[in-house]
């Protein structure tokens, strides 16, 4: 006898062509948000690893994480000002202890976002039981909170690894909108068992993680995906309202042979000939449009 497949009942499926119609603000067609993964790592503790690791504590691959911090993230920013883009920081709230020169500067940039992104990347949140994960999106969002002068709108659980009531908790903490469930491009309510959250679209394919990391791509391999998927996607956008993510981290684009890559790509997106129907923003952002919206435009609401 077959068995049904087991569900998540977090949101229903609706085909993209039979969604509603609307526009971003201005009339824009396609949002464009850039994601920037300001992470702290805890020396000889887990957390990514270029090449083959070295045994405990394995200093090299904690250095060229830190190099993002020492030097990769500062390089970004300029970039970012150089070509007007708006960031959506995702932050590891331990950086207010270990790099407080990082949040200082990220603070007085007023065209930017800080989200909740855990406490530190050398811990997964969401292989705790449910009170310890409550507790630590507790701290870290009470620690943003107190350094910034006002509660984080979004979360990224680190790595994306969620527990299954993760989407609860983060409700239930306050917060209006996830990045978690990159399964569309456009954004939609998911259930919780304390009302409904939104979903904002996030990068996968378009994640320079993803690309160096996993699958080992050169640096120009990995822009000309970022140029073909935003090329396609605003083709799209005439047809209906997208959502396009550009996921980087300090430590992968924030290398000196990355960067100039880096470079590039924002030079063609901004030069575009359509540029005009683009709307470069911030995750929190979008989500504001989409709460704003009445029901049953936005799936799920």
């Amino acid at each position: 006898m077959n068995r049904p497949l087991p569900v998540h009942g977090r949101f229903d499926y609706v085909p993209l062509p039979n969604r509603p119609d609307y526009s971003w603000p201005g009339g824009k067609r396609l949002a464009l948000w850039v994601a920037l993964n300001v992470e702290t790592f805890g020396f000889g503790l887990k957390g990514p690893t270029f090449g083959n690791p070295l045994p405990y504590p394995d200093h090299r691959n904690w250095c060229w994480l830190e190099y993002g911090n020492r030097v990769g993230i500062w390089h970004m920013l300029e970039m970012a000002d150089r070509f007007e883009i708006p960031l959506g920081h995702h932050i590891n709230s331990y950086l207010y202890d270990t790099h407080p020169e990082i949040m200082a500067a990220l603070k007085k940039r007023p065209r930017d976002e800080i989200m909740g992104h855990g406490r530190t990347n050398s811990e997964e949140p969401g292989q705790r039981p449910e009170a310890e994960e409550r507790a630590l999106i507790r701290e870290a969002t009470e620690a943003i909170t107190k350094k910034e002068g006002k509660a984080p709108a979004g979360w990224m659980t680190p790595l994306q690894a969620e527990s299954l009531v993760t989407p609860d908790l983060l409700k239930e903490a306050g917060y209006r909108y996830i990045v978690d469930w990159p399964c569309d491009d456009q954004p939609y309510w998911m259930k919780t068992r304390a009302g409904p959250l939104l979903n904002v679209p996030y990068a996968v394919e378009t994640n320079d993680y993803l690309s160096v990391i996993h699958l080992r791509q050169d640096a120009p391999v990995y822009g000309e995906v970022v140029l073909r998927q935003f090329e396609e996607m605003l083709e799209q956008s005439v047809q209906r309202p997208l959502v396009m993510a550009i996921s980087l981290h300090t430590f992968i684009m924030g290398q000196p042979h990355r960067l100039r890559v880096l470079r590039d790509i924002f030079r063609r997106i901004k030069g575009h000939k359509d540029f005009d129907r683009v709307w470069p923003t911030t995750p929190g952002a979008i989500a504001d449009h989409c709460i704003a919206m009445k029901p049953g435009i936005i799936p799920g609401s």
